[in-house]
């Protein structure tokens, strides 16, 4: 209350609507304008719009004859764009730059919120802008300077050539047939950036008369701007009750529920997904659920849905397993996506997923280990794909999480025989993907799924891997001393640490397919496809056949190189994810496939000229151990190398350091002056 005493009203304005411009007013914003230039009495030469675009061209003269203006620059102008001769088409007649072209673009998409305003005789008068446009300077003069700069060069090169012009004349054609244009490249093409800039080039200039301030012509357009009725009885928009002017400012719910989404996205909402097509309706159900048995789905559907549609719907969306229906791949991974864990594309997700769904097609029980071994994913992903359709179970493996559908398989053999008959297709695509073996093609016997999993302790565990190891120690001591011999042999460069020779003790059990501790304890060093132990010689099986290891080190030699020579600076783990893209795109069988530690891996990096810069991160920093190691290529052969290095040495004292205290540094040391793109390009 004491805020409104101190503050009265001292005036009330009546505010009028205008209607008579309401489609018709622009707002023009002019550019800061130049001493040589008044907006006041300035002469504008032609103006010219594009009305589909909104777009505007205008030509205003230069005072030439103000001193601020400089001649010999504007003769120069002048020359450089019409040259020596004038004629009709020279864009400065007068061989002075004595006028200047501006081009509008649209400063907001939407103006509805924006208004002209008129002050006279106590009265406020409001017209709606329909367009705002910012006008500034053009430059395509400059073009066509340089296009006669081209054209003199090139009629300068033709006269000093001593060719024939007959032989000029003789040119070669290439005739070429186009074939018919298919819907889908019609439709890329007309949303194409050159077909629209094709479009907007196409439309016509129409030509405007301008009428200056003074002119009775514009006053007379001005009043326009003033409301025609100034009876209140026709200002309806700004006569509301209190009710109605309330409503304006609170309307109902019914633009909250056109912003809401078509689909849900979360949290399903039946009434709403009931509203959508069947198709989008069974589509948003099985990739929210993945995996749903017949029954369930057209409970969900609703009373009155017919199968026969529900049936030719979900083929589209969902593969039968086991009797029930199983989300496609595609579905939950789309083109041009990664995955979240390893970034791996989309088109290798759904190969490793249609894997582990055609493996329940042959078993209920599925192994975590062999999955990975064969798709070679990083254990996330695989984890993604098993909890989609199986459950856990302790020292056995992955269940399917729903039992055999019987009444379905009875019911639709058809449906069963078309499904059977794409499942023989998807395998002999992972044949030739996977490469894989007859143990992968051949079911397990029903006796070993209904059994009762082995209980096994941890003490008869390690006894009978201990039996095991004494079993094999002979044949693979021979084995050990064969390499070792071929080895010094061949004079190679990898060396093995015979105190470093482990035999790797396996359980014997042939009843537990899964030993997830050892699999969970590869995650300390392996990200798809690199092995966590710290001995390189050592791989899923034990150790590296003495043939492989050359291959390998050549292979990873090879990737290290090419890796370093694109990014010059790389932290262990960027490395690691780089490393894990190049495995993915390997085909299977490959080398690199053997095992790659992260010990070997760094090794490689020293070996291939390499040098770990040791950058003093702050304490406080929540980065890994991979991300603080970092690794530089010291020599790339460039001319560079020398400022790299001195670049290098000074982030090896401070994480953080100032580009005028690099650029200085770099001068001394280099004894020489560099430019800004040089140390650009050195920082890059």
């Amino acid at each position: 209350m004491a805020n409104e005493e101190d503050d009265p009203i001292i005036q009330e304005i009546d505010v009028f609507l205008a209607r008579s411009l309401l489609e018709k007013l622009y707002l023009f914003q002019y550019p800061i304008r130049p001493a040589s230039m008044t907006y006041d009495d300035v002469t504008h030469l032609s103006v010219k719009i594009k009305p589909k675009q909104q777009k505007v061209e205008l030509e205003m003269a230069i005072d030439t004859l103000n001193p601020n203006y400089c001649r010999s620059k504007g003769e120069q102008i002048a020359l450089n764009v019409d040259g020596t001769c004038t004629d009709e088409t020279s864009t400065y007649s007068s061989k002075l730059m004595d006028k200047q072209t501006f081009c509008s673009s649209q400063a907001a998409s939407n103006v509805s919120r924006y208004a002209a305003a008129v002050y006279k005789k106590g009265e406020l008068h409001l017209t709606p802008l329909h367009g705002i446009l910012q006008l500034r300077p053009s430059f395509t003069y400059l073009d066509k300077a340089d296009a006669k700069h081209r054209e003199r060069e090139a009629a300068n090169e033709g006269g000093d050539s001593s060719q024939d012009e007959a032989e000029d004349d003789v040119k070669q054609i290439t005739v070429r047939f186009s074939r018919p244009e298919t819907e889908q490249a019609r439709q890329r093409r007309v949303q194409s950036y050159e077909f629209l800039q094709k479009r907007q080039a196409e439309e016509h200039w129409v030509h405007l008369h301008y009428y200056g301030l003074k002119d009775s012509r514009s006053e007379h357009e001005r009043q326009y701007l003033f409301s025609q009725g100034h009876g209140l009885a026709e200002n309806t928009e700004l006569i509301k009750s209190p009710s109605e002017y309330l409503m304006m400012l609170m309307p109902p719910s019914v633009e909250e529920e056109n912003d809401k989404p078509v689909a849900p996205s979360n949290v399903l909402s039946m009434a709403q997904l009931r509203t959508l097509p069947l198709a989008d309706q069974i589509k948003i159900l099985m990739k929210n659920v993945k995996v749903m048995p017949f029954a369930n789905l057209m409970s969900l559907l609703g009373s009155g849905t017919d199968s026969t549609a529900v049936l030719r719907c979900i083929q589209q969306v969902a593969m039968l397993v086991q009797g029930n229906w199983v989300v496609k791949s595609d579905v939950l991974y789309p083109k041009d996506t990664s995955s979240p864990h390893s970034g791996v594309p989309a088109e290798v997700l759904c190969r490793g997923r249609d894997f582990v769904m055609w493996k329940f097609t042959q078993d209920r029980w599925v192994v975590r280990k062999e999955v990975a071994a064969v798709t070679k994913l990083c254990p996330e992903d695989v984890k993604d794909f098993l909890e989609h359709m199986s459950v856990a179970r302790i020292n056995k493996g992955w269940e399917f999480m729903l039992p055999y559908d019987e009444d379905f398989v009875k019911k639709h053999p058809d449906i069963v025989q078309r499904q059977h008959m794409l499942w023989m297709g998807i395998q002999a695509k992972l044949e030739k993907v996977y490469n894989l073996l007859k143990e992968h093609l051949t079911p397990k016997k029903q006796e070993a799924q209904s059994a009762h999993p082995l209980l096994v302790s941890g003490e008869q565990r390690v006894n009978m891997a201990k039996a095991k190891a004494k079993q094999n120690y002979g044949q693979l001591e021979k084995e050990f001393q064969k390499q070792k011999a071929e080895i010094k042999s061949n004079n190679t460069s990898a060396k093995m640490d015979v105190s470093n020779i482990r035999i790797k003790e396996e359980p014997v059990s042939d009843e537990e397919p899964m030993d997830t501790s050892a699999y969970e304890g590869m995650n300390n060093g392996i990200v798809n496809g690199l092995h966590g132990e710290e001995d390189p010689t050592d791989s899923l099986n034990g150790h590296l056949p003495g043939g492989c290891i050359d291959r390998v080190a050549q292979e990873l030699k090879a990737f290290v190189s090419s890796t370093f020579k694109k990014q010059f600076v790389l932290t262990l783990s960027e490395l690691k994810r780089l490393f894990n893209l190049h495995l993915a795109s390997l085909p299977p069988g490959h080398t690199l496939f053997s095992g790659i530690s992260d010990k070997m891996l760094q090794d490689m990096v020293l070996d291939t000229g390499c040098k770990q810069i040791l950058v003093p991160f702050p304490p406080q920093t929540a980065a890994s151990p991979d991300e603080l190691k970092v690794y530089a290529l010291w020599e790339a052969g460039d001319t560079y190398d020398q400022h790299r290095q001195v670049l290098l040495e000074i982030f090896s004292k401070n994480y953080r350091v100032r580009r005028n205290v690099i650029q200085n540094q770099l001068s001394q040391e280099c004894g020489e002056d560099l430019n800004k793109q040089e140390v650009d390009r050195v920082l890059k």
